[in-house]
């Protein structure tokens, strides 16, 4: 598994994240002061170029030889490279790649995608126009007229035959196609384009580097329609980093993102405030005090695992979130499930104490007693488990209780609020003084807002922001880049740990029980038990199950993304754990 200073060293400091209609702000702020665009395009353009010849020496030599390698090159061997461009600034910027990059001996090509034949003539004295002139030519025009100029060959791409696109080897494919402004399904001709340039750069296993957002990605969301954008294996991120390419789609799409900001004083001078954050690293713990005992560090009462009309129920939910509760650190736990489950918790946690999740007299001393209470997990779906579920949550709020709602509690949450009740509007008035948390998964949350899920998807962080809203409390919208909400902060947080291969049942079961293990231990100060340190520690426990590669032991078994498991967690859980802890 990873040491303390592996894990460390491949995390990195929190990242802004921006909508497009701030990067549009950010930009014409920069212009209002008086800087030119066609420079800022220029400049973005030359710094690209740097970025993309290290790139494709690192991909064929090593990287210590990188930089030594691009000075060295022999004239009789030049790199080739395609450039696909439209119409657009995004285009405009791959012009400009094409012309630098010919001018540093690269051999060339340009695709063009949506272009007449009339923008191809070229234009007299191209240099001498400016922002002054009564018919000013735009920045994309200015580009692509100075490569055209300097005599790079380009092509059309509606005039090429599909059988020939295995006739366009290159070896760096660059795809300027679509910009920051891409916000719907593509048309005909250019989702042939991006499905062509794919099976293209597959074919010859050339490097794709995307021109500051993956053409057919969302920027603000992270959404691809019809699966239909560029598969970049790096993405060169102009100015600020998208919120998009880190959610949802934009983790399949985006590949490695590598900052250009070109315009550093910008944020200070403009006081955007971005609309998330990207997160990679837990906070560091101390040790425990040695004066300390089990009480020290709270019980956690878990309510769920019911057993409905004699069926088998899902007693496994209560028992995975127990176990990952303890695994964080909590110092009891008590779990309320049917009393045909205590057997099997027993075996596999006996350090746990069980309930009657049918005796309410018994849950509600329970209540009053535990320090944090999470409910839902296998809690079922039918009149009597809604009924436990109503019960007890406002048992929970009664006594001001941090409570944490998942899975079935969410469900019934759903119906409660359809149903007017009372409950929802005490919730998010306990909210406000106690800790709340809510963690529905996309289907959950459509629910919960009376949406369709598709709706849900298209816009990810309006969803969590909707949810908060109408119910109060602190948020893990569950997915591909999670996404966290603290309204003590009024900050959402993008997780950017964690793999595909956690999407598996009783995964969100398991986080649970982080959060539940965090906020019981009351020597943890308030950012070391927050939420988006939990689901942190949840993300970055399921990478030590699959990235367990660095151990000495021939005879270990690496458990990998198709193979990862629920039940698998508790032990990485408790290995990250003592991974951030600090040594004395």
């Amino acid at each position: 598994m990873p040491t303390s200073n592996e894990l460390s060293s491949k995390t990195t400091m929190p990242v802004a994240l921006y909508s497009s209609k701030q990067l549009y702000a950010m930009e014409q702020a920069w212009f209002a002061q008086g800087n030119n665009s066609f420079a800022l395009m220029q400049q973005a353009a030359w710094q690209m170029v740097k970025h993309i010849e290290i790139l494709y020496e690192k991909k064929c030599l090593n990287e210590q030889l990188a930089k030594q390698c691009i000075a060295s090159r022999p004239v009789n061997r030049p790199c080739r490279v395609s450039v696909w461009v439209g119409k657009g600034n995004n285009g405009g910027d791959g012009w400009l790649v094409a012309y630098y990059l010919q001018q540093r001996g690269w051999q060339v090509q340009v695709i063009t995608v949506g272009f007449e034949k009339q923008d191809f003539v070229i234009k007299d004295n191209i240099e001498s126009f400016n922002e002054d002139d009564k018919n000013p030519i735009a920045d994309a025009t200015k580009a692509l007229q100075l490569a055209l100029s300097a005599d790079c060959k380009y092509r059309c791409f509606e005039n090429i035959d599909d059988r020939s696109m295995s006739a366009l080897p290159a070896d760096v494919y660059i795809d300027a196609i679509f910009g920051i402004g891409f916000n719907r399904a593509a048309s005909d001709i250019y989702q042939q384009a991006i499905c062509a340039f794919n099976e293209a750069a597959e074919h010859v296993k050339a490097l794709v580097i995307a021109v500051d957002v993956p053409s057919g990605l969302v920027a603000s969301t992270g959404q691809v329609f019809e699966r239909v954008a560029i598969a970049a294996d790096v993405t060169l991120c102009l100015i600020a980093r998208k919120f998009g390419l880190h959610t949802k789609d934009g983790l399949d799409y985006s590949g490695a993102v590598i900052d250009i900001p070109l315009i550093p004083h910008l944020a200070n001078d403009n006081a955007l405030i971005p609309i998330a954050t990207l997160i990679h690293s837990p906070y560091r713990l101390k040790p425990r005090r040695k004066n300390s005992h089990k009480g020290s560090y709270g019980h956690v009462l878990i309510i769920g695992g019911n057993r409905i009309d004699n069926s088998q129920g899902m007693g496994g939910a209560a028992i995975l979130s127990a176990s990952s509760a303890m695994a964080t650190g909590a110092g009891k736990i008590t779990v309320a499930c049917h009393k045909a489950y205590h057997g099997a918790l027993l075996t596999s946690l006996p350090d746990a104490m069980s309930m009657d999740l049918h005796d309410t007299q018994g849950v509600k001393r329970l209540i009053k007693e535990a320090s944090v209470i999470a409910i839902g997990m296998g809690l079922g779906r039918d009149e009597k488990a809604k009924l436990l579920f109503t019960e007890y949550l406002q048992a929970a709020v009664a006594e001001g209780k941090p409570i944490i709602i998942d899975a079935d509690g969410l469900y019934h949450l759903a119906s409660l609020h359809r149903e007017n009740h009372m409950l929802i509007a005490e919730l998010k008035t306990h909210s406000k003084n106690y800790q709340v948390c809510l963690t529905p998964h996309s289907g959950e949350a459509a629910r919960l807002l009376n949406k369709k899920v598709n709706e849900i998807e298209n816009d990810r962080l309006a969803a969590i922001t909707e949810c908060a809203a109408i119910y109060g409390g602190d948020w893990v919208l569950k997915g591909a880049g999670s996404l966290i909400l603290e309204q003590q902060s009024a900050h959402v947080y993008v997780c950017g740990v964690g793999n595909a291969g956690m999407a598996t049942a009783g995964m969100g079961d398991v986080l649970a029980g982080v959060i539940s293990g965090l906020w019981a231990q009351d020597d943890l100060k308030h950012e070391l038990c927050s939420l988006h340190q939990a689901v942190i520690i949840h993300g970055l426990a399921g990478d030590v199950l699959v990235n367990q590669t660095n151990s000495n032991d021939d005879n270990l078994l690496l458990v990998g993304q198709r193979g990862l498991q629920a039940q698998d967690m508790p032990a990485a859980i408790r290995h990250v754990m003592h991974l951030i802890i600090d040594s004395l």
